[in-house]
């Protein structure tokens, strides 16, 4: 399980994801200062409260791909104007967020 400061740290990064962006697990993981946490990121994200409204649908793995078996993240996603090339494959290259642009937003 994690710490509440690891939980707080990528609640921090979620927060600053805008609409029609998406970043990935271990994108948010070496923000934080815990690259080799990509994981522990995802099972954070997992098990957030859903009343928080954090946009948790904006976190896609290091291809692309969205959450097995949560539909409604596709729908949040393409409701912001996310491009996908497939089912549950967005297009990376045009609405990566990447961590020049979150570093900057972070300070």
């Amino acid at each position: 399980m994690a710490s509440k400061a690891f939980i707080d740290s990528v609640y921090s990064v979620i927060k600053r994801i805008p609409k029609g962006k998406v970043t990935t697990y271990g994108q948010i993981a070496y923000m934080i200062q815990h690259p080799q946490n990509a994981r522990l990121v995802g099972n954070v994200l997992k098990h957030t409260d859903r009343t928080l409204n954090l946009p948790c649908h904006r976190v896609v793995n290091s291809a692309g791909r969205t959450v097995p078996g949560w539909p409604e993240q596709i729908t949040l996603l393409q409701q912001e104007q996310v491009p996908f090339k497939k089912k549950r494959l967005c297009r990376l290259k045009t609405i990566f967020l990447a961590r020049l642009e979150m570093l900057l937003k972070l300070n």
